[in-house]
């Protein structure tokens, strides 16, 4: 199963098309919102309103032979835990090796924008090369996951 936490998520084309290719069934989890794909792999689930309910969901559920996307580290970090394969939309893996690092920087940069109200996100937009980048690592974890099943 692939799980994605779909209500920010830039890349839910790019992973219905990865979960369509290898046959893989895909959740998009959101909090509403998201028009149904017509796709018989891809279920669409509806959770209640409310902050990080989509991440209690995915969290309950994901596991070994498992792969989430999201860009939710501390949901990312449940789930790594729990033995799923975990993925940003920047195609980006999370693994026991270096997910403590980026839970700790994610820690840190709230810290430092909560000191300073001038220091907010932005970053660079997604681009065509970002999707591919994706797609691509989709593909060869997906496909590392279902031999663990």
């Amino acid at each position: 199963m692939i799980w994605v936490d779909a209500d920010a998520c830039p890349v839910k084309a790019e992973a219905e098309r990865v979960a369509t290719r290898l046959g893989v069934k895909l959740a998009l989890v959101s909090n509403g919102g998201l028009r149904p794909s017509p796709n018989p792999l891809v279920e669409m689930v509806y959770v209640d309103q409310g902050p990080d309910e989509a991440d209690k969901y995915i969290a309950e559920r994901a596991g070994r032979g498992d792969v989430v996307i999201t860009n939710d580290i501390p949901l990312a970090a449940k789930c790594v835990e729990a033995g799923a394969r975990v993925l940003r939309p920047d195609g980006e893996p999370l693994t026991p090796a270096n997910i403590g690092n980026v839970l700790a920087t994610r820690d840190l940069m709230a810290d430092l924008r909560s000191a300073d109200p001038f220091r907010q996100g932005g970053g660079k937009p997604f681009s065509k090369a970002d999707r591919a980048r994706f797609s691509d690592a989709l593909d060869r974890i997906a496909r590392a996951a279902q031999k663990e099943i």
